[in-house]
């Protein structure tokens, strides 16, 4: 059952040839920041492009209530008064942040270092996640949180009245836990330091950057060394998100897949720590160009045209490109089930806390559509068919997940029979416009009856 409504069966039957332009939504990630950073500011924010998920929409909610002035112009365009840092005040309900790991987690840093208290849920996938990852350094700032047990969702946060600053090796890789920690660091006095061993995504960084944080990055022996003064006045910016990558890799693995195929996506974000995707399909044979490559608001954007490639070859992905890519997983696999040969994938043991047990999840429905599967606690090997080979016609369990119904959704455009799913309403909480997008470039999913 979708954690929004009723849910909604799918149905995703092979097609001929996808073709056109993929005008996929704003990056989710940028969008949650600039609503949050926009709240931290003195003045008013402008934000185009802003993706309007319900993931998104959640954490303008939330900044409403935390005091933020958060107004949609329309198409994309939004502006946020903001309250200061430090200024948030106490709300005066409980915070619900839907389906968004990244939405509660940046938001309880935002909050932790400032004297209020605030309650935060969200639908059934988010309270099973765990909280501690985020909460422990939290603690350190001198934040107290109180939830359920295995530190899940409902859950109590009081923020530090005296703040100390904080310096933190994360010991997992997560720009969710770095961001959260880098947020709450904002309104403690000195410096807060964090340490990754391995780099994730920067989109926090070069975004407190461009508000006018000082912060600075080094790569040292201990790793990526990242170091925020505290207490700054943060300045408004305009900010124009960059086209997601996340949500561009449907509509382009869609494309390698599916015989005749060819898309092009318009102003997508190639961050480095973000585009790991795209660095593996090219190792596996993928056609893939980049036109009109630039720089906007601080990110590296370009246009990006994806042709059928048959003949793609499985390939093992490196442990240390796993940060740049863990949300593509999923559709990578679906790309490595229609290549030749074993594609292994190491170090994405991150996989099992998502939405879902994503490894546990793209298992299961590969191997229900005829596709050989191995997996172990933080890696997974699938076995791929070949072009245009995967038998599929089977019905598969979505787990409240948008990532594994849009996967599943593309494996049926390519495979011998469709692929159907218990519910896609999960996706709106990314992807609103997925249905109508790949509709327009010819895939055909329709609705079914449960």
């Amino acid at each position: 059952m979708s954690g929004h409504g009723t849910p909604i069966p799918m149905m995703s039957s092979p097609c001929g040839p996808l073709s056109g332009v993929a005008e996929v939504p704003g990056d989710k990630s940028i969008s949650h920041r600039a609503l949050i950073l926009g709240a931290l500011t003195v003045g008013e924010t402008r934000i185009t492009g802003l993706l309007e998920g319900e993931d998104v929409l959640d954490t303008a909610r939330a900044m409403r209530a935390f005091g933020a002035e958060v107004t949609d112009h329309g198409g994309g365009a939004w502006s946020v008064h903001g309250v200061g840092v430090g200024g948030f005040r106490e709300p005066g309900q409980v915070i619900d942040c839907g389906n968004s790991g990244t939405g509660v987690r940046l938001i309880m840093g935002a909050m932790a270092t400032s004297p209020i208290v605030a309650t935060f849920t969200g639908d059934a996938s988010l309270n099973a996640r765990p909280m501690a990852r985020v909460t422990d350094p939290l603690a350190l700032f001198g934040a107290r949180a109180v939830g359920r047990s295995g530190g899940r969702l409902p859950m109590t946060v009081t923020g530090a009245a005296d703040p100390l600053p904080v310096r933190y090796a994360v010991p997992v890789p997560s720009a969710q836990v770095k961001s959260a920690v880098l947020l709450a660091g904002l309104n403690a006095p000195g410096q807060t330091v964090v340490i990754e061993r391995e780099a994730t995504r920067d989109h926090t960084e070069r975004m407190l950057a461009g508000f006018g944080a000082q912060v600075t990055t080094e790569e040292t022996d201990e790793g990526r060394v990242i170091t925020l003064t505290g207490q700054p006045e943060l300045a408004p910016q305009t900010i124009a998100v960059p086209r997601d990558p996340s949500s561009a890799a449907f509509a382009v693995c869609a494309a390698l897949i599916v015989p005749g195929s060819e898309v092009l996506v318009p102003a997508i974000g190639l961050n480095p720590t973000r585009a790991g995707l795209f660095t593996t399909l090219r190792e596996m044979g993928a056609d893939l160009t980049f036109e009109n490559e630039h720089v906007e608001g601080g990110e590296p954007v370009a246009d990006l045209r994806a042709r059928y490639s048959p003949g793609m070859k499985g390939i093992e992905v490196p442990p240390h490109r796993a940060a740049s890519m863990i949300d593509e997983y999923p559709i990578l696999s679906v790309v490595a089930a229609n290549a030749d040969g074993v594609t292994l994938m190491r170090g994405v043991g991150e996989l099992r806390i998502k939405e879902s047990d994503r490894i546990e999840a793209m298992s299961e429905g590969l191997r229900a559509c005829g596709v050989g599967i191995e997996a172990g606690e933080d890696w997974w090997a699938v076995t791929g068919c070949g072009a245009g080979a995967v038998p599929g016609g089977a019905l598969c369990a979505s787990r409240l997940d948008h990532r594994i119904a849009m996967s599943l959704l593309v494996l049926g455009m390519a495979a011998r029979a469709e692929v159907s799913i218990d519910d896609g309403g999960p996706v709106a909480t990314s992807f609103p416009l997925f249905e109508p997008l790949m509709a327009g470039l010819g895939a055909r999913i329709e609705r079914t009856d449960a």
